[in-house]
């Protein structure tokens, strides 16, 4: 099943909408109006701060809900208010969460009706900070973002890019659009991904950067968008999802732990470190087939006319991890100029892999560097055609495919030991 890239997911569901204040609350307006399209009840709470910024009547408006901004509102706490709004919320999200909101709630404060709300539900927790990359940077953010991770709370950004105050970095807020998508996906019923609930999975991503000098480095092509969704959509589902990054601009996606690399040994490491009782590994990086032998210390002066750089072969990460006795359900790409099915074929039986999903790139609207992809995957036995689409639904699509196969195995096996 595909789901229209332009359409969000349908959710009945009730979302109780904190804003901080950010310069970014003018965006939450948006986000309302997202979350109501998909079919949410949407309630505001506005910090004190927030309303420096932005003004009740347009949340009361796009919300049908009167907007919540006191602690000590006597009519809204006749009744205990506050633990009747906490008790109602199916989903908690802050949006714009500041570096100051992030750091009461790290503390366990409850000194406004927000953070109040907070401590009084029981409802899963979302933040889409928002602030200044330095801010954003400073240990004690860091800190307090590793305390909120820890509790189970999950991050939506932030995304890198200009910011209100001319600098460039981390610390953007998410696109209301994403920020929607990712909580309404949180709350919908895909019976296909079902088997995800739960799963320990391993997603690689990205580009690897093979040094030559300080400043020269081997890569490719890869934004990393295809792993990005592949996380991002297992993460929705319930899975227990390690990303292992390359180098790319893009957000972790909630829900997900992130490990970021540069090299293909870098990679390497990193995959046989977190493998180990994954049920899946998913590996969508573009891993470079070669590195220089030789990395110099130093920037190499273009003094000659010719410059020669001895390249060895990086290891193959996907065909030693067959190998291994506790080995994952191992899903590989191929991306090809040429003779797809062919190449991908050689490399599901070479590297013993339970399944690939072929792309051929060069191609322009797809592959790398795109939006979008179609994917063909292939198995021992079979194969199934994904369509060009938004990569976030070919990434649906493909988790799916991988879900069959995996409970196939499984029931496979288990008849195997019956007989």
């Amino acid at each position: 099943m595909s789901i229209p890239s332009s359409a969000l997911p349908v959710a009945a569901t009730r979302v109780l909408l904190g804003i901080g204040g950010g310069i970014a609350a003018y965006k939450s307006a948006e986000l309302v109006r997202r979350l109501r399209d998909g079919g949410a009840d949407v309630r505001v709470v506005m910090t004190a701060s927030a309303q420096q910024l932005v003004g009740e009547a347009t949340f009361q408006a796009l919300s049908g809900n009167p907007v919540r901004t006191s602690l000590w509102d006597a009519e809204a706490e006749a009744a205990m208010g506050h633990i009747e709004l906490a008790r109602w919320a199916d989903q908690l999200l802050i949006a714009p969460a500041t570096a100051d909101l992030m750091a009461r709630l790290a503390a366990g404060m409850a000194d406004d009706l927000l953070t109040t709300l907070v401590l009084a539900s029981k409802a899963p927790l979302w933040l889409a900070p928002a602030m200044n990359q330095q801010m954003w940077a400073h240990p004690a953010t860091q800190v307090n973002l590793s305390k909120l991770r820890a509790r189970g709370v999950s991050l939506l950004g932030p995304a890198v890019g200009d910011q209100a105050c001319g600098d460039v970095g981390p610390g953007r807020m998410l696109e209301p659009g994403a920020i929607a998508r990712a909580v309404l996906g949180a709350c919908s019923d895909d019976v296909e991904l079902a088997g995800l609930a739960g799963m320990p999975l391993l997603v690689s991503a990205g580009p690897t950067f093979e040094d030559i000098d300080p400043v020269r480095y081997l890569g490719n092509r890869s934004s990393g968008r295809m792993g990005y969704a592949i996380a991002e959509i297992a993460a929705t589902a319930g899975a227990k999802v390690t990303l292992v990054s390359g180098p790319v601009s893009l957000a972790t996606p909630a829900g997900v732990r992130r490990i970021d690399v540069r090299s293909a040994l870098d990679m390497q490491a990193a995959v046989d470190a977190e493998v180990q009782g994954k049920v899946a590994f998913i590996s969508a990086a573009a891993v470079a087939d070669f590195r220089p032998a030789l990395v110099s210390g130093s920037k190499i002066k273009k003094g000659d006319a010719e410059l020669e750089v001895k390249l060895v072969r990086n290891p193959d990460i996907l065909a030693e991890l067959s190998q291994r006795a506790d080995r994952p359900f191992l899903v590989g790409f191929a991306a090809e100029t040429e003779d797809v099915e062919q190449h991908a074929r050689e490399k599901l039986s070479s590297k013993r892999l339970d399944m690939i999903a072929a792309n051929r790139v060069g191609m322009h609207g797809s592959g790398f560097e795109s939006a979008e992809n179609a994917l063909t995957v292939y198995w021992n036995g079979g194969d199934a055609e994904i369509a060009l689409a938004d990569k976030r639904d070919v990434a649906r699509q493909l988790l799916a495919l991988m879900v069959r196969r995996i409970a196939d195995r499984d029931g496979h096996n288990q008849r195997g030991v019956a007989s």
